[in-house]
């Protein structure tokens, strides 16, 4: 069944204002987490809703942070979250990019202290309102082996770069640096399917297709799967989205990131605070003109799109495009949700007395 963008953001603005986040914060989380599912992110959209609540019923989230500057430079921040939703966290962290990027001509921030952020993308994708390059990573539930490792020691890390045009859409890359997201499991466990090859490793270190082979022991794979197709490659990418992230503001990192997923249990020896982010803000004219660059970035992304295509495709495409192309749809004709997702939000709006896309 598909719902309207404003139903299903009534709802969860709602239910965040019930577990005791201000008006404000909580219109914040429900756009962030929204966005996602406008996107087609749908892994990372209302139906983490539920995750966000146990967390804080778990007395791992605080509902009304003071979200502060630890540290600085005239282009560099530490931001502590306070233990804050990252859906709310990460846009202020953001902005302290985007002001000191507005000032100095770059701005980068680390962040500690947080949880999870929702889809980076949202994050990266404020700078380009101000003629900026956004930046958004973060690291995630230790979920994910090394490549050649049994043990569970990285997240999916994603990373998202947002870079403004002129006439043409923006190029957004938004991506794991797993060949999959834990969230896409979650999707593919409750339509019944199994997980395509390369995505997961049982608890032996052999590949499966389970898509509870995480949740039983396994973990998932960096980009790539396997060596012989570029997995050390992934793993290196999720490797400094957790260094920039964590080691860098002082949150946890590795094996002692607090997991997001409910059948994992924080580690009783945390190294840092909460989890972590990195965010950072270009100004375009700290480089040259804006509207010059603009303009070469509608050439490359019109070359591009002009590629000669191989057989059985019609198009090439341009990150951000199936994401926006999306979003355009559901705007339209509402954001379908799954049955057991549609299930979870009744019971919260039950539990909570917070009427359900009335």
């Amino acid at each position: 069944m598909n719902f309207t963008f404003e139903q299903l953001f009534d709802f969860t603005k709602n239910i965040f204002v019930k577990i005791g986040c201000p008006e404000r914060d909580a219109e914040t989380a429900a756009e962030v987490l929204l966005s996602a599912d406008l996107r087609g992110v749908d892994s990372h959209g209302v139906a983490r809703l539920s995750g966000y609540v146990r967390l804080w019923e778990a007395g791992r989230i605080n509902p009304n942070p003071n979200v502060k500057i630890i540290h600085e430079t005239p282009s560099t921040a530490v931001v502590d979250g306070d233990g804050g939703l990252g859906l709310v966290v990460a846009p202020v962290a953001m902005k302290v990019a985007m002001d000191k990027a507005r000032n100095v001509g770059t701005g980068w921030v680390s962040v500690k202290h947080s949880n999870h952020y929702g889809i980076a993308g949202y994050h990266a994708m404020q700078a380009l309102q101000e003629n900026m390059i956004g930046l958004s990573m973060t690291n995630a539930s230790p979920l994910v082996s090394p490549t050649f490792s049994k043990e569970r020691l990285l997240g999916t890390n994603p990373i998202s770069i947002a870079i403004p045009a002129k006439e043409q859409p923006p190029f957004v890359a938004d991506m794991a640096t797993t060949t999959a997201a834990n969230g896409k499991l979650e999707i593919l466990q409750r339509k019944g399917e199994n997980a395509p090859e390369g995505w997961i490793q049982g608890k032996d270190g052999n590949p499966t297709t389970n898509p509870y082979g995480v949740k039983e022991g396994g973990s998932l794979l960096p980009l790539g799967g396997d060596r012989e197709h570029g997995s050390h490659k992934g793993y290196a990418l999720g490797s400094i989205v957790d260094i920039f992230s964590a080691v860098l503001s002082g949150a946890n990192y590795g094996p002692w990131v607090p997991p997001f997923v409910a059948f994992l249990e924080p580690d009783p020896n945390p190294v840092g605070e909460g989890l972590g982010h990195f965010f950072g803000a270009m100004r375009v004219d700290a480089f040259r003109p804006a509207d010059e660059f603009k303009s070469h970035m509608d050439k490359w992304i019109e070359r591009f799109r002009s590629s000669a295509t191989t057989p059985g495709h019609e198009k090439v495409l341009i990150p951000g495009d199936p994401e926006r192309e999306l979003e355009q749809e559901r705007r339209k004709s509402g954001i379908p949700l799954l049955n057991p997702v549609e299930k979870d939000l009744k019971a919260l709006g039950k539990k909570f007395k917070v009427p359900f896309a009335e």
